[in-house]
């Protein structure tokens, strides 16, 4: 018989209690079937980044990322988030084991040449940091089935849309091992903090 579990809270460091051998959990749903554990991976997907390039899960081979969602002409939270995310990014600038990928959430608006314009605007380099349109249901979908970020369209919202804060922090395996608020400097800093332990640990199993 098979168990579906469903982890919930704020991501907690386990393991041993040495730094060094300091493992992140894997967060998400789990399925339980006999003696071997299934971990919740994020699902295909292809989108069009700032360059017109087409960037999917094979992009992140081998590599971790962090990932959000926002859209360019957010008044709210989006450029709090922004700014905390662009930390994270000149942190780890040119460190080839971490990217970075922000998915629009305002497909219509939100085309490669605006997005084009915004990455320029923070000065980041598409090598590291994409960001990336695609079809409104393949986003929407992937936010919540894969990534658990809630993600909608509400006229009284401001900007008009409505969607998670979080920074969500994925192994080269599509695992979810850290959730992180976007708008918190102290969230982010523990973020900045992950990140290198996430690097340095072995293939989660």
């Amino acid at each position: 018989m098979r168990i579906f579990v469903i982890l919930a809270g704020i991501a907690l460091l386990c393991g041993c209690s040495s730094g060094k051998d300091k493992k992140l959990p894997i967060l998400g749903r789990q399925e339980i079937s006999g003696n071997d554990t299934l971990y919740q991976r994020i699902a295909d997907f292809r989108f069009m980044n700032q360059d017109s390039a087409w960037i999917s899960n094979e992009t992140f081979a081998g590599k971790a990322y962090v990932a959000d969602f926002f859209f360019t002409s957010c008044p709210s939270i989006c450029p709090i988030m922004k700014k905390q995310m662009l930390r994270v990014y000149k942190t780890f600038k040119g460190n080839s084991g971490i990217s970075f990928l922000s998915h629009t959430i305002d497909p219509r608006h939100d085309s490669v040449p605006v997005l084009h314009e915004y990455a320029a605007d923070l000065g980041v380099s598409s090598d590291q940091w994409h960001f990336v349109t695609g079809t409104r249901d393949s986003v929407y979908s992937l936010a919540e089935k894969s990534y658990m970020v809630a993600t909608l369209e509400d006229e009284t919202a401001p900007g008009g849309f409505i969607h998670g804060g979080h920074f969500i922090l994925v192994d080269k395996n599509r695992h979810i091992r850290g959730i992180y608020d976007g708008t918190s400097e102290e969230s982010v800093d523990q973020l900045i903090k992950d990140i290198p332990l996430l690097l340095n640990e072995g293939t989660a199993e």
